[in-house]
């Protein structure tokens, strides 16, 4: 008799059924993530995480914390660029997947195991819409990054063109979890479409990001809306 999965439902969950649900979805797809980004996103997730490394623009040998790590694609990068990443997730089934080779911890990263103003540097890739508090974790973020240090956040975003939209709608609501389906987990690729609406608007995350140390935060969309990139310097 099958059991129903946590994340399979028509409403999105909210409080600690969320952090439960997350946890437990990426647990059961970490085998085959790494895969479906590639097709689901015809590799463009490769493209928008070299661009999150750039324009963190730390040196060589800096300490960067990949928050949300999955199975360590960006650490890699991180690695490839001369940095110091280490990997922390909620998710045990990713990090049991990590390719990275980095140190790996599993953790709640609303509330990191690393002492303030210790690295120099973070960053999480598409992650944000799956937190339960963002202004905490934003905070969280103030507390450890050293002054001078810098945060790169990559997550998926709401096109602003209407035909943009209209067509991302379609791609990513209809035809996405059908792909999820086949190859790993429909409910989990229905829900992760679906999560976007967890995100704020714009202004909202950098005031919050502002308020906890990050003045000069920035706002970018990439790939005519698809992504959305955040990048600022502590205080």
């Amino acid at each position: 008799m099958s059991t129903a999965r946590s994340w399979d439902t028509d409403q999105l969950p909210e409080g600690e059924e969320k952090v439960a649900a997350v946890r437990d979805m990426f647990d059961a797809i970490a085998p085959k993530y790494d895969r479906l980004n590639r097709i689901i996103s015809f590799r463009l997730d490769v493209r928008w995480r070299k661009r999150a490394v750039r324009d963190l623009a730390l040196p060589s040998g800096s300490t960067v914390l990949d928050l949300a790590s999955g199975t360590g694609d960006l650490c890699i990068d991180l690695t490839k660029a001369g940095m110091r990443p280490i990997s922390m997730d909620l998710s045990f089934g990713m990090l049991s997947a990590d390719r990275s080779a980095s140190p790996r911890v599993q953790t709640d990263i609303l509330r990191l195991p690393v002492p303030s103003a210790s690295v120099d540097g973070v960053m999480c890739g598409f992650a944000l819409r799956n937190l339960l508090d963002l202004p905490t974790f934003f905070t969280e973020l103030g507390r450890v990054v050293k002054p001078g240090g810098r945060i790169a956040l990559l997550d998926v975003s709401v096109p602003k063109n209407g035909l943009v939209r209209w067509g991302n709608g379609i791609y990513f609501g209809k035809i996405v979890p059908k792909i999820g389906a086949a190859l790993s987990d429909g409910p989990a690729y229905a829900y992760l479409p679906k999560s976007v609406a967890y995100l704020p608007e714009p202004a909202v995350m950098l005031e919050a990001l502002a308020a906890a140390g990050f003045d000069d935060a920035t706002h970018e969309q990439l790939s005519g809306g698809l992504t959305q990139l955040m990048v600022g310097t502590r205080s």
